[in-house]
């Protein structure tokens, strides 16, 4: 679904997580950043996937990365979200999918039949420099660290 690929420079993004602070890729400029995007808070997948990153924090920090969730979720919605399954890490609130989209992973699904716009399942992992050094898109929701450090 994306266009992004290995080797690509990261899309700046900007946006509200859970507590209302504003983030930036640049934040994370010296540090590799996992970049999740997921569908919705508190739906099976994405609890599975953000529980297994959460419980596996410690060990993806030993690895130089940081964590951060995107989702079209406001930042109400990912203040619940964290603190009933007690996440570790933010969650960016991109209500107005301008991270999402410049990402390319909005777009066309089928679910049970059904055929709607929604958000593609798709990690990033991404280099202290902004570059992109992977891209997941067959995400493993409950074995989803195991992807990305091996």
């Amino acid at each position: 679904m994306t266009h992004l690929k290995a080797g690509d420079k990261a899309p700046d993004f900007s946006g509200i997580i859970q507590n209302g602070e504003t983030v930036s890729l640049a934040d994370y400029k010296g540090s590799k950043l996992v970049l999740y995007f997921y569908p919705k808070d508190n739906t099976p997948g994405c609890t599975a996937q953000a529980c297994n990153l959460s419980e596996n924090y410690e060990a993806l920090q030993a690895k130089g990365y940081k964590v951060l969730g995107v989702s079209p979720d406001s930042a109400k919605k990912h203040t619940n979200f964290i603190n009933k399954f007690e996440l570790k890490f933010d969650l960016l609130a991109d209500t107005e999918k301008e991270t999402i989209e410049a990402y390319g992973i909005w777009g066309p699904k089928k679910f049970m039949g059904r055929e709607y716009d929604g958000v593609h399942r798709t990690t990033f992992l991404i280099d202290e420099n902004g570059v992109i050094e992977e891209v997941i898109q067959k995400v493993k929701t409950k074995a989803h660290t195991e992807q990305i450090i091996g």
